[in-house]
């Protein structure tokens, strides 16, 4: 599947109305049997911005293709740059209320499986097993050679070693991990090769422009072959690769449920989208079932 680089679209005239009605959400979880597929507007609330909501990164930004990035050494140290500098806020994010209100729901035996088009790992660090990273994690990289893996930590310890005393004042962090960096303040930085083959080294996401693996693809369709409702949180569905998962449950007649402040791709595709920030909906949707959050009162 490729990443298409879609980087807007115009809501059709008869848009599925926003609701402020969490009754059909905690229905579908109190049935059980619900996967979930969740986008950037699920971690903004850990202070990472999203593509396409409010104040979006699209509107002064546009990502990094993967035709971009293999095609020149410029355009690789620009990534890195900016890359190197937004890795140290945002390795620091930290899970919020939506976060754990998905991980307490599995650990309730309400869902089936955890989809994530996120690359920032908060689902995990919530307390989520088993989630399919879509477009891949920002903490791994992968030599574009060899393919040898290794840890982003690792290579952020040795872009620091390499660039003593690089800090420039970013405009913006991004949802892909990057900051807006001016060419002025891109100019001069140190990019590092693989330590085993000097080969280019590159994040293990997946690039607008880039193949998201086969084998990831089927697995992710046959969660949705196997699901009893899709919930998809904080996703406008812009990009065909999360899309297709919602047309393909609306085909086999199975529910789809969107939480997300403002209109998706998706919405004629669901019965409801719950329009309210995600941590106030689904601690709702959490108290509504009296499940607790980290071992606390739903709050």
């Amino acid at each position: 599947m490729r990443m298409r680089p879609t980087l807007s679209w115009t809501p059709a005239q008869d848009v599925l109305p926003g609701t402020t009605d969490l009754t059909p959400v905690a229905d579908a979880l109190g049935g059980g049997g619900v996967l979930v597929l969740s986008g950037a507007g699920l971690s903004t609330e850990s202070g990472i911005p999203d593509y396409r909501g409010e104040g979006g990164s699209l509107s002064r930004h546009t990502p990094m293709t993967y035709q971009d990035f293999t095609g020149g050494a410029q355009a690789r140290r620009r990534y890195w740059a900016r890359s190197h500098l937004g890795w140290r806020t945002f390795g620091r994010a930290r899970p919020n209320a939506g976060h754990r209100a998905v991980a307490a729901f599995a650990r309730h035996g309400l869902l089936s499986g955890v989809i994530t088009q996120n690359v920032d790992g908060l689902h995990q660090a919530a307390g989520s097993e088993g989630v399919v990273e879509l477009h891949g994690a920002l903490d791994r990289v992968v030599c574009l050679s060899c393919g040898a893996p290794s840890a982003r930590r690792d290579l952020a310890a040795r872009l620091e070693e390499a660039n003593t005393g690089y800090a420039p004042v970013a405009a913006a962090l991004n949802p892909d991990g990057d900051a807006d960096l001016t060419d002025e303040q891109v100019a001069g930085f140190r990019v590092v090769d693989c330590e085993r083959c000097g080969g280019v080294l590159k994040p293990d996401v997946v690039f607008f422009g880039e193949n998201v693996p086969a084998e990831r693809v089927e697995h992710c369709r046959r969660l949705v072959g196997e699901a009893a409702s899709v919930l998809v949180l904080g996703s406008s569905l812009t990009v065909m690769s999360g899309l297709r998962f919602v047309r393909q449950a609306a085909r086999a007649g199975t529910p789809v449920l969107i939480v997300n402040r403002d209109p998706t791709r998706g919405d004629g595709h669901a019965v409801t989208r719950v329009s309210l920030p995600l941590g106030d909906a689904l601690t709702g949707v959490a108290a509504r079932l009296g499940i607790t959050l980290d071992g606390g009162p739903a709050d």
